[in-house]
């Protein structure tokens, strides 16, 4: 009975908890498209500022670098953001156009680690009243139930077991 109640109750803490999934990848993808609007704009001013001096982006990081080491420090988070904007902008156009399903697919591209700190922070756990909270929420139980199924499966085998190792001591 207490086990039957702790497979219960854990997989309904795997329905609740994957249920919310669909609502926080949609404002972790809010947030995404915030930063890379922000990150664009920062590189577009840069390649604005470089096409001004007639300068390539490259040839402007090159001639920021040679400015002493403040400017080789400055180069350096230029190129930092501009390899940002680029992996942001990529993780964004494939998660605009994915569903919730395909959004869990597509797992690695909420790696982040700063976009996905505040929209955890940002985030509040709802009931969540869509068909795709429905799913996550039916996964995530049967994900609990089963979990909890084979750990104590394996409990009973090896109390089973020890049991025999006794028997066969006496």
């Amino acid at each position: 009975m207490l086990a039957k109640a702790i497979t219960l109750a854990v997989g309904l803490a795997g329905a609740a908890g994957f249920s919310q999934f669909p609502e926080y990848s949609q404002q972790y993808m809010q947030r995404l498209g915030g930063a890379v609007d922000e990150l664009s704009r920062f590189v577009a001013e840069f390649d604005a500022d470089a096409s001004e001096l007639g300068l390539s982006r490259e040839a402007a990081l090159v001639d920021l670098a040679k400015g002493g080491s403040m400017g080789a420090a400055r180069a350096d988070t230029v190129v930092s953001t501009i390899e940002r904007q680029a992996r942001l902008s990529a993780d964004l156009e494939v998660l605009q156009g994915a569903g919730p399903f395909t959004r869990a697919y597509e797992l690695r591209r909420f790696s982040d680690s700063e976009i996905a700190r505040r929209a955890l922070d940002a985030f509040k756990p709802a009931v969540p009243l869509t068909f795709e909270g429905a799913v996550f929420a039916g996964a995530g139980f049967i994900g609990g139930f089963v979990l909890v199924a084979l750990l104590l499966g394996f409990l009973r085998r090896l109390k089973s077991w020890l049991r025999g190792r006794d028997v066969k001591k006496a």
